[in-house]
């Protein structure tokens, strides 16, 4: 059965002890999309993510994962979905492809372990104990571990952390071909390059709510304005530049020589803004379109710089 979201959440609040990590959120995740959750540490986004997994119970409010309650009716969803942890959940004495095989033998229709491998960069260390699997390593066979199986929707927390430029776009290019194939993915990162590049939807989470849900084009354009630079001879007449400009448009010299314009960039802007520049004998130098990007939305929202 296919449902428009496959996983719904409203209200969600969860405590431990006095802390509240989650706080009232609704959060929306499209079937068969990428959607990437965001937010700075202890915004409640790893409980969040971890709640619609089934490892923790609402303590208010309602999780549907693919129809189903992650908690009450566990059973039924697990072998619908692939969980992919930042660490654990392997034994440590085991070799990586005997874990990998063994998780295929549990599913129906696994993957080809043998591709799945190959793809992942694993050859060269299956035959080595998990336990002396590099972090990178450790990283790629818990990609796998969580693929393997065809699940209807994965749960990816990190996929990247710790990868090589390679490895990661492997990851980058699995994850699309997951989506292709009728995967939902819902993925937690720290680099907003990843979000914008594999993601459909963008969930921002903030003190234990979501801040803002959107395509990251919708995101950046809800967002600040966009801006245009360019360079000159100090001193030049903005008051007159702005009669020129749309209303709401602001106009600066940021430094000497250096300035910056605001408001809704488009080709009619800029061809005001040359024309005036003609005018006025302005050879303006360094013309530069500076776009909102999913960055400059995450730190107006929450006003925290996204680390690992």
């Amino acid at each position: 059965m296919r449902y428009e979201s496959a996983v719904r959440v409203r209200g969600l609040v969860k405590r431990y002890g006095t802390k509240t990590a989650v706080d009232g959120l609704d959060l929306d995740v499209r079937a068969g999309t990428v959607t990437a959750v965001l937010g700075p540490n202890g915004a409640g986004k790893t409980t969040t993510v971890e709640t619609c997994e089934g490892y923790r119970k609402p303590d208010a409010g309602t999780v549907s994962v693919l129809g189903l309650d992650p908690v009450r009716q566990a059973g039924e969803l697990r072998p619908r979905i692939g969980v992919m942890l930042q660490s654990g959940g392997v034994y440590s004495g085991a070799r990586a492809d005997e874990m990998l095989r063994h998780m295929a033998r549990l599913h129906a229709h696994p993957l080809d372990v043998g591709a799945l491998i190959e793809r992942l960069g694993l050859g060269s260390c299956g035959r080595t104990p998990y336990r002396r699997l590099s972090g990178g390593q450790q990283q790629r066979l818990a990609l796998a571990l969580a693929v393997v199986g065809r699940p209807e929707l994965v749960f990816l927390d990190e996929p990247t952390a710790g990868l090589d430029p390679q490895a990661r776009r492997a990851t980058w290019d699995l994850v699309r071909e997951l989506r292709t194939d009728g995967v939902t993915v819902v993925l937690t990162t720290h680099f907003m390059d990843e979000a914008e590049q594999l993601a459909d939807d963008v969930a921002i989470i903030d003190g234990g709510r979501v801040a803002a849900q959107g395509t990251p084009e919708q995101l950046c354009r809800g967002g600040a304005e966009d801006s245009l630079r360019f360079a000159g001879r100090p001193g030049l007449d903005l008051g007159s530049l702005l009669k020129a400009l749309p209303d709401g448009t602001a106009a600066a010299e940021v430094a000497p020589g250096a300035y910056r314009i605001r408001g809704t960039i488009d080709p009619q802007l800029l061809a005001t803004v040359t024309t005036w520049c003609a005018q006025n004998g302005v050879m303006p130098d360094r013309i530069a379109v500076e776009r909102h990007t999913l960055e400059d939305v995450f730190l107006e929202l929450t006003g925290k710089e996204l680390r690992a």
